[in-house]
């Protein structure tokens, strides 16, 4: 177990910000008081240095300014004893694509009165599906981010957190997930080529591995407790995790740090 006041340094994107979780504390980076790494610092009291940055890939924790924000990994210093990694979404534009379909999927549905033609041209200009040279990438830059963390802080314990599922068996099309029944099934193979992608760093670098994707599950968008938001055509963050997603990711990590 980490011990209280060990500096704690978190890496990632939205997943792990938690943008549309009140109270938000940073805005440009949609970074909530409450997302995991708060949650997981004020149960184990640790000195919380939290940079993590809604939209951010990969380079952006590397080598890559986001914003004013200097590269992620700058945060990492020699004494860090924890680091929670979770990035690697945005490099497949896995929510980007998620959402920007089902904005079009809305947008098409009027388009059906000038015709189908007109409203299938408009669903079409999203592709939901990727190559495995895009998940290799997103492993073999998940392994660097590991690899450098370990430069810097040789001592830290790093946990790699992979994404909440967002579409899961109880997931339908309907008004607040607007895809029709043959996109759904390719978003949620975009999921599971992310989470191999972590499988297969942690198993490279020997961190390890919080799967919140196969823990949430059954807590998918349409299932009785999700664990992450809807579609939303204006206002909120859609097909992010909420606070019972945040809580619930918080405890896995937890229960990691005892073992």
């Amino acid at each position: 177990m980490i011990r209280p006041g060990s500096r704690y340094v978190a890496l990632g994107s939205s997943f792990a910000a938690g943008p549309g979780i009140n109270p938000i504390v940073h805005k440009p980076a949609g970074r909530s008081a409450n997302n995991y790494a708060h949650l997981v610092a004020a149960e184990l009291g640790l000195d919380l240095v939290d940079v993590s940055y809604s939209g951010a890939t990969t380079a952006n924790l590397l080598d890559t300014p986001q914003d004013a924000a200097p590269p992620q990994l700058e945060a990492v210093t020699p004494d860090t004893a924890l680091v929670t990694i979770t990035a690697g979404g945005n490099d497949l534009e896995y929510v980007g694509t998620f959402i920007r379909g089902s904005m079009l999927n809305t947008l098409a549905k009027p388009a059906t009165l000038l015709g189908r033609r007109v409203a299938n041209r408009i669903r079409a200009r999203v592709s939901y599906l990727k190559d495995d040279a895009a998940y290799q990438a997103v492993t073999d830059s998940l392994v660097t981010v590991v690899e450098s963390v370990r430069d810097r802080a040789p001592s830290a314990r790093i946990l790699l957190v992979d994404y909440l599922t967002l579409v899961g068996p109880s997931t339908r099309p309907r008004l607040d997930v607007p895809l029709n029944e043959e996109q759904l099934p390719s978003v949620a193979m975009m999921a599971d080529g992310l989470a191999a992608a972590f499988a297969k760093a942690a198993a490279t670098t020997g961190a390890d591995l919080v799967t919140a994707s196969a823990a949430s599950r059954d807590h998918a968008i349409g299932s009785p407790d999700p664990w992450t938001t809807a579609f939303k055509l204006l206002g909120g963050a859609p097909y992010h995790p909420n606070a019972a997603g945040m809580r619930a990711v918080a405890d896995l990590i937890l229960r990691t740090l005892k073992t």
